[in-house]
Order: structure tokens, then C-alpha cells, then sequence
């Protein structure tokens, strides 16, 4: 068989599961989770390499394949500078895709009756709480049914969250999305307890183009271990401190100095990798919760941050944390867009040019 390759963005509201997913599908960790809300900032690429599987009895087989899933912010409206990016993050995604995975969340109640059609008319339909919550819930789902609909490409509705939800109360689920568009395929899922995700990846490779690979095969994504080691200081954030602070936080690694082997020296220990981060707020107020008595708060977020960073990184790791206030980071685009990785690293490369063009000035005036 030949190789099957391309790009699946996984798309949907926010808290549906995206990452959670991406990490299921690829067997480890890529993409941080917590149980907040707009968790992921920008668009995580994780490589999966498949082998052939051959026919057999009962089973059609699968075709090899290198499916390069996109993770994507949850799709929302934009308030903020960082929410524009976000969403931006969303649109170039679905820009560069063969197939879409448009993944619901299964336990959502579905709007009871016509509702409204947009957050506008929530407050003059809906009277109670709850009515107010399933309205805005309907508002937020047909803001996502939109890009879906706008797609050219194969857009398979991915229900997930199956395990907390009866097989009865899936059907009318499954009605409802599928009154409201044809999707290509339905697959019902359950990304914590990795079920349904065999048949998943089956429907996947189906609809993937034959070409040649995009990324080596032993290669797991495209994002640089800097970003990861920073996304993984702000899911510590997200899931030590309260309400307010995580949202208002956002995190630029300052200093990333890697040993020059990662094998264990003659004394048996791992080298060293040496990192800075600031961590960015947006209140002196914050701060001080970010901080903590006596420092307590930081040095619970580091320390647990740098237990799992010396998981993906194969060595030890020395970790220092700083806290900055930027006044209202989330609202500056010029501040947003330095935080996007691929900005950092383009920065980084002229500065090292810089750097070197400098020295080699140096070097030839004193040769003269």
C-alpha cells in the first residue's frame, strides 16, 4: 500500500477535549490540559506515524500513513487582542488541512426549543439561569457550526465525552449535529479513556491523499522544546492559582541553555539544561498571588513544572521563575504576537545574525 499523508486540524468549542485528544491519539504528552476553559493559545502540531495494517478476517486494514494532527484554541469569540489571536490561530489552521475534526462535547445539554441565534437576543428570550446558559451554549455552538460549513474538505463530527454519557441520551446527540450539517463520518469517543480511537484514526487515513512525508519518522512535532518547557509553566498556573490570575497569565522563556550531551557523565547524574521564564500578569495584585507568601506559590509552580520538564527533556533542570507585570498584556498586539513561538524564534535568529555579523566586524577590524 502507499503512504498516506496530511493535516487534521482538530477543531471545537472551548473545554471540548482538543488536547486531551491530540495526547490520546499520539500515546504521550504534547499539548498541556486542565479542566479550564481556552487552555490552549495557539496551534500544536503532533506527528503520528502509522504503520500498515494488513487485512484480516473481519478487518478492511489500513493503509500506512503519517496523520500530522493540529490542535487549535477553542473557538469563541474574540474580546481581546489575545482572543483575535487566538482565533487567528483557528482560521490558518483549518487553511492548512485535508481533514477536519469538529469535536463536541457530549455531555452539553442541547437547547430546548428555537432559542436565540446569537448572545445579543440571550437576555430578552432567556429569564432563568439556566435558560440563560443553555442560550449562550447554542449561541456559542452555531458561531463554530459556521466554519464548518464554510470547509470544502471532509469534516468528521467526533462526539467525546462518551463515557459520561448513556447510549440513549447519544442518539437524539447525534440527531441534533446531523440536522444541522452532513458531516463525513460520525465517531463517538472518549479521548481520557482512549475509546473509540482505533476507529477514529481508521476514518481518518481514508480520507488522508497518497504523498510522501511532511516530517521525519521519528519526529513528534514541530514546536521547539522552548515552547513546550513554557506551556508547561503555564499549565501549572491554570491548575495552582484561582479564578482571575490563570487568564491574565502568560509565560516567555528568557534563557534556555542545553548541555551539550544528554548522557549521564562519569558520576552516573544527567546533565544539566539551565531555564529562565517570566511569568507575565497583568496586576501587582496578581503578582502577589503568583508569588505567594514567602515565595510559596512560585516555588510550588516550579517545582512542579520542572519535574515534568526533566521528563521531556531527558535531563535535569535548574529553573528559575520571575513574575513581571505588563498592564494589560491581553490587550496590546504588539505584546500578544511576540508571545507566539514562531515570532520568538524569528527574533532569535536575527538576533544571533546580528550577533555574529557584529563579531565578525570585530574580527577583521583588529586583523587590519
Amino acid at each position: 500500500m502507499s503512504l498516506r499523508t496530511g493535516f487534521i486540524s482538530i477543531i471545537g468549542r472551548p473545554n471540548a477535549g482538543k488536547s486531551t485528544l491530540l495526547n490520546a491519539l499520539l500515546g504521550q504528552k504534547l499539548a498541556i490540559v486542565t479542566h479550564k476553559p481556552q487552555t490552549t493559545r495557539t496551534r500544536i502540531q503532533g506527528v503520528l506515524e502509522l504503520p500498515v495494517r494488513k487485512k484480516g478476517k473481519g478487518d478492511p486494514g489500513r493503509a500506512a500513513a503519517q496523520a500530522i494532527f493540529v490542535d487549535t484554541p477553542g473557538v469563541h469569540r474574540s474580546e481581546t487582542q489575545l482572543d483575535k489571536r487566538m482565533m487567528q490561530e483557528v482560521h490558518d489552521a483549518l487553511e492548512e488541512r485535508d481533514v477536519v475534526l469538529f469535536l463536541v462535547d457530549a455531555t452539553h445539554r442541547l437547547p430546548q426549543g428555537q432559542g436565540p441565534r446569537a448572545e445579543g437576543q440571550v437576555n430578552a428570550v432567556a429569564k432563568t439561569p439556566g435558560q440563560v446558559k443553555r442560550a449562550m451554549s447554542k449561541a456559542e455552538d452555531d458561531f463554530a457550526l459556521q466554519l464548518v460549513k464554510k470547509l470544502e474538505c471532509p469534516v468528521i463530527l467526533v462526539l467525546n465525552k462518551i463515557d459520561a454519557v448513556s447510549h440513549a441520551d447519544l442518539l437524539p446527540i447525534i440527531a441534533h449535529w446531523t440536522a444541522l450539517h452532513e458531516f463525513a463520518d460520525v465517531i463517538p469517543i472518549s479521548a481520557k479513556k482512549k475509546e473509540g480511537l482505533e476507529l477514529l484514526l481508521d476514518k481518518v487515513v481514508a480520507k488522508l491523499p497518497e504523498g510522501q512525508r511532511y516530517f521525519p519518522k521519528d519526529q513528534l512535532t514541530d514546536q521547539p522544546e522552548r515552547f513546550l518547557v513554557a506551556e508547561l509553566i503555564r499549565e501549572k498556573v491554570l491548575m495552582l492559582t484561582g479564578e482571575e490570575v490563570p487568564y491574565a497569565t502568560a509565560v516567555v522563556v528568557e534563557k534556555f541553555e542545553e548541555p551539550e550531551t544528554r548522557k549521564r557523565g562519569k558520576d552516573g547524574k544527567l546533565p544539566v539544561t539551565k531555564i529562565a521564564a517570566a511569568i507575565f500578569c497583568e496586576r501587582q495584585g496578581q503578582k502577589a498571588i503568583l508569588i505567594g507568601k514567602q515565595g510559596a506559590m512560585l516555588k510550588q509552580i516550579g517545582t512542579a513544572a520542572r519535574k515534568e520538564m526533566e521528563s521531556v527533556l531527558g535531563t535535569r533542570v535548574f529553573l528559575e521563575l520571575f513574575v513581571k507585570v505588563q498592564a494589560e498584556w491581553r490587550a496590546s498586539r504588539g505584546f500578544v504576537e511576540e508571545l507566539d513561538w514562531r515570532r520568538q524564534l524569528e527574533s532569535m535568529a536575527e538576533r544571533q545574525n546580528f550577533e555574529k555579523k557584529l563579531m565578525e566586524s570585530r574580527m577583521n577590524e583588529k586583523s587590519r
